[in-house]
């Protein structure tokens, strides 16, 4: 295989063939291929892009780099759940256990936060004891006791999109569409799935800032995941605002465990149960959209969800009654009076970097305690000196904190339009 013919083919706009991609990543995850000369196809793919064929090859490729889990005589469909990742978005703590009361099988992979948007994982690390570094045949044994899981990859989970990840963040190539699909897709198909459902948000909180590349990326993750036999589905969310009220680490799980006991935010519980609703019709275990929600629900108000959540938590090692304690509160009020017509989402997680409750950098340690509370939302109606914003931190971040927040949400004279939630 001549590397440089391929990247040169690439970057005259050139299409390569399912072979030639899988050699080239074969020959990257042993080494033989150098970091050079994939950083310069990695610019090649984000300058000219690639066909669904194309992004599909090279999913497959990085998706058999590393294990692909396997499920024979499992009881229900295997199914799962990926966020391009928001302010305040804890779904997959209610959404698993949720599907697992309806008989489905869920083992996510999840991540951790870097740079403004938070990780699941950290959320929940705040729950002590909690083992988020199971084994690929822990991740299958829990799977099928409880239903759920929700843990870190192992190192056998699509080793070459972890290689080429790490290229890509220092290479300024991350925001290629066909490169995000194959990494998202090559980890979640790894999970050995028969359904998938994304959920692509756009907005200032948000990977994509508009609509529009949210679209994109949805359509090309969807073609992704159907031409490799998955059933897949996405929903794009609005991240104008946090997903919630709470934002943080302990502070989110928290507020998961409200939503399971029925009393969550109307905004994460709609979108939970879109999300479930969706992947219930993908599995062909459910109904119309509409009986999906309903059956959902049923299952929080009846305390099936909770108690399940509480099965997982304790299968990975954790206990709910010991959750990381908050740090003391602090209030950011209005200067002025007058509705609030924007937020700038991506501010408010910068803030919760700077409270400490994020990382700066891969080895920063993360202060579960800290976090913050929104008490308004777009297009509320607010005075001078009312809280806009409750934050818990230590003493020493609150000051700078408390200014990014403020200047995150603006207010004026006149009442914003309303967005969808779900577009």
């Amino acid at each position: 295989m001549n590397v440089t013919s391929l990247i040169r083919r690439k970057r005259d706009g050139g299409e390569l063939t399912a072979s030639e991609i899988e050699a080239l990543i074969a020959g990257y995850s042993a080494g033989d291929v150098p970091d050079y000369q994939m950083a310069a196809f990695a610019m090649a793919v984000c300058l000219r892009g690639m066909t669904s064929e194309e992004t599909a090859a090279l999913t497959s490729a990085m998706l058999h780099s590393g294990s692909v889990m396997q499920w024979p005589g499992i009881g229900g469909p295997v199914v799962d759940k990926h966020s391009t990742g928001g302010i305040g978005d804890k779904v997959s703590l209610v959404l698993a256990p949720l599907l697992a009361c309806e008989g489905l099988y869920v083992p996510m992979i999840s991540g951790r936060g870097l740079g403004p948007t938070g990780g699941t994982l950290d959320k929940l690390e705040a729950i002590l004891g909690f083992r988020t570094d199971l084994s690929l045949d822990e991740v299958q044994r829990v799977t099928c006791e409880v239903g759920c899981v929700i843990t870190g990859a192992t190192e056998g989970i699509a080793p070459a999109d972890k290689k080429l990840y790490g290229l890509r963040d220092v290479t300024a190539t991350v925001e290629s569409i066909p490169l995000i699909t194959a990494s998202i897709m090559s980890k979640k198909l790894a999970e050995g799935l028969s359904a998938l459902v994304l959920d692509v948000k756009f907005g200032s909180g948000a990977f994509m800032k508009n609509l529009e590349d949210a679209q994109a990326l949805a359509r090309s993750l969807v073609a992704t995941g159907d031409r490799m036999g998955v059933k897949t589905s996405a929903l794009l969310t609005d991240m104008n605002q946090p997903l919630g009220r709470m934002a943080g680490n302990a502070v989110e799980v928290l507020e998961s465990i409200d939503t399971l006991q029925g009393r969550g935010p109307e905004d994460l519980v709609e979108v939970t149960l879109a999300l479930g609703a969706e992947l219930l019709h993908l599995a062909d275990v459910g109904h119309d959209i509409t009986t999906n929600v309903e059956r959902l629900q049923s299952h929080i108000n009846s305390g099936a969800a909770l108690e399940k959540f509480e099965q997982m938590v304790h299968a990975q090692h954790g206990n709910l009654k010991n959750l990381t304690p908050l740090a003391a509160s602090h209030e950011v009020t209005a200067l002025h009076a007058g509705y609030i017509q924007q937020i700038n989402t991506q501010q408010l997680g910068e803030a919760i970097i700077e409270l400490g409750g994020g990382r700066k950098v891969l080895t920063d340690k993360i202060d579960h305690s800290v976090g913050l509370e929104m008490l308004v939302r777009i297009g509320d109606r607010v005075d001078a000196g009312q809280p806009l914003v409750r934050l818990f931190a230590r003493e020493s971040s609150v000051s700078q904190a408390s200014s990014m927040v403020r200047n995150a949400i603006s207010i004026g004279d006149e009442r914003p339009t309303q967005q969808e939630l779900i577009v």
